[in-house]
């Protein structure tokens, strides 16, 4: 499927990921060549080597760990642009910061504004998959571009809806959109925990009655496994409870400080993320349920550019 009466659009990423392979075939788009590499003082040098003179273009970059791959990104943004694209879209299957909502103290940055405002400047569109939207309600309250979100619950759903017996757990409040999206989908039944957060990596977790599901297997749901802090604490409620047989699974796997290796050794049978970030996890297909709002993107920009009558 290509946008309809336009040429094939052209997909950059500055760090290979399987995810690039997958969602170029799914929009039959094509691989744009680009070179790049650090200067012996850690300045960038890069070089894009398709031509790109009125070609819709996207980069695909995972912004997990985002301080070292912003500028790199920023440089390919804007040297497509300068080439003469037709536009320039971003696919961000994880968006980073997003944490930062508001001014909690005095003097902090509000990072989730000030990063939107910046990358909005350099960029056509932006398709990104559950982003970590808590105090905002749309994406469009701080990019300036035209924005749509994937939900990978779709994905997981199917993951889940032929094993029989499970208990999924959302293991906290926050997660509790994910949970309950994945188990109307999949057919199971579901709960979540409560959390007390007593710092970045300090935390308590408490469930409700789980007496009728001491047979069943869990499943933890998240959107987000970051410090890990809160799955190794809903591990251990879950086995308190009775509960022998504990899986995860979730949207977007950052793992700091190797918390993935902890969480495997604290019992979980079975670690499962999708392919946002790539990771040994991954066991999740998003590209599929990225390749039709890429695809509206692209039109609109073709659209736009070569407007009828």
């Amino acid at each position: 499927m290509m946008i309809s009466a336009g040429p094939v659009p052209l997909v950059f990423a500055l760090q290979p990921q399987p995810l690039v392979d997958k969602l170029t075939a799914a929009i039959d788009g094509q691989a744009g060549q680009l070179s790049s590499r650090l200067f012996p003082d850690g300045e960038v040098w890069l070089r894009i080597l398709t031509p790109v003179t009125d070609r819709h273009c996207l980069v695909v970059a995972d912004l997990s760990h985002p301080n070292g791959k912003y500028l790199p990104l920023l440089f390919l943004l804007e040297t497509l642009r300068e080439l003469g694209a037709a536009s320039v879209g971003l696919v961000a299957p994880y968006l980073a910061y997003m944490r930062q909502d508001r001014r909690f103290a005095d003097g902090e940055a509000v990072t989730s504004r000030l990063f939107a405002r910046d990358l909005s400047m350099h960029m056509d569109w932006l398709v990104t998959v559950d982003p970590h939207l808590h105090r905002y309600h749309a994406l469009e309250e701080i990019y300036q571009v035209p924005c749509r979100v994937v939900r990978a619950s779709p994905a997981l759903a199917d993951w889940l809806k032929n094993r029989e017996n499970l208990l999924l757990v959302g293991p906290d409040a926050e997660s509790e959109q994910w949970v309950a999206d994945i188990a109307g989908r999949s057919g199971h039944p579901w709960l979540v925990a409560a959390k007390q957060r007593l710092g970045d990596r300090s935390v308590t977790v408490s469930l409700p009655d789980t007496g009728a599901y001491r047979r069943s297997a869990a499943v933890i749901i998240d959107d987000v496994i970051a410090s890990g802090q809160t799955i190794l604490q809903c591990i251990a409620a879950l086995r308190s409870r009775g509960i022998e047989h504990i899986e995860c699974a979730a949207v977007h796997g950052i793992f700091a400080d190797g918390v993935d290796t902890k969480l495997l050794e604290a019992g979980l049978g079975q670690l499962v993320t999708t392919n946002t970030i790539a990771h040994p996890s991954n066991r999740v297909d998003v590209s599929p349920l990225l390749a039709a709002p890429v695809l509206d993107c692209l039109q609109q920009m073709f659209n736009a550019r070569n407007p009828v009558g």
